[in-house]
């Protein structure tokens, strides 16, 4: 009897070579990512117990851990969480779909897409916290006008990465589409579509911080919870500290979302990446 694990069927040994080294570099880079991020935070630490940096205009990892446990204490915790992550994800998941729907029109009528891109590259352009007010005047104070100025910053960043993708699809797929009696509709669905499905992860993963950027910024202009709405309490009552947990606790929460589309990706395309 072999002492050697027998090959998998179908699996070459460079294919498995490759694997393995593919894994052990996959594992290095999830080291060193939390390498560094421990790193930082002992630097930090440090540097703050120390007095090389000002722990009060910087706080430190001590300190914000003690404010988010008596955020946790006192029941406030997943409240506002809770409350961010609703208006983040609302705004998320709208803006994708309109901004996938838009895009998908505007290459099904080229006239359309010349008429509106100059359009969509002023709009992309313009600052959205300065519309922030005239969405509230319109909708009213509260979360949907959130929601909404959320759509507003992911929306045009998700029409011009997918229409560009779109755009960018192999011509001779198209052809012969085309060849074989295909009209657009075909042409879209069986080519232009399944082509563009990278390119649709990859705006998600742009619209993501989109997001997180859109509700804080309607959080900072009109709300009673959140935790945008924490950030501006603290820094109006000099609590730094409170301002440092939540900018924190935002980095997680955009970090695990964006994990969660990486691993809708890794699942999609599992058979490739191997």
């Amino acid at each position: 009897m072999s002492i050697f694990k027998p090959k998998e069927q179908g699996v070459s040994s460079e294919r498995a070579l490759w694997l393995r080294n593919k894994k052990r570099t996959d594992s290095l880079v999830l080291i060193t990512k939390i390498g560094i991020l421990a790193l930082f935070l002992i630097l930090w630490e440090v540097c703050a117990n120390t007095g090389i940096i000002d722990s009060f205009i910087m706080s430190s990892p001590s300190r914000i851990w003690a404010v988010i446990a008596d955020l946790y204490t006192s029941g406030e915790f997943f409240v506002h969480i809770g409350v961010t992550t609703y208006e983040a994800v609302m705004g998320f998941l709208w803006g994708t779909v309109l901004g996938t729907v838009i895009a998908a029109l505007l290459w099904l009528s080229p006239f359309l897409c010349r008429v509106l891109e100059p359009y969509l590259v002023v709009l992309g352009s313009l600052p959205k916290i300065a519309l922030g007010p005239i969405f509230i005047v319109w909708i009213g104070a509260g979360t949907k006008a959130i929601i909404v100025i959320t759509i507003t910053i992911s929306l045009i960043v998700t029409i011009m990465e997918v229409l560009n993708g779109f755009m960018s699809t192999d011509e001779d797929k198209i052809k012969l589409v085309r060849t074989f009696g295909g009209n657009k509709y075909h042409i879209f669905t069986k080519v232009v579509l399944p082509s563009n499905f990278r390119t649709i992860i990859s705006s998600l993963k742009i619209s993501v911080s989109m997001s997180w950027v859109g509700v804080i910024v309607g959080e900072f202009l009109v709300s009673r919870a959140g935790l945008g709405y924490l950030i501006v309490y603290g820094s109006q009552v000099f609590q730094l500290d409170l301002v440092m947990a939540n900018v924190f606790i935002l980095g997680l929460l955009a970090t695990f979302m964006y994990l969660f589309i990486v691993w809708i990706e890794s699942i999609l395309f599992k058979n490739q990446n191997e």
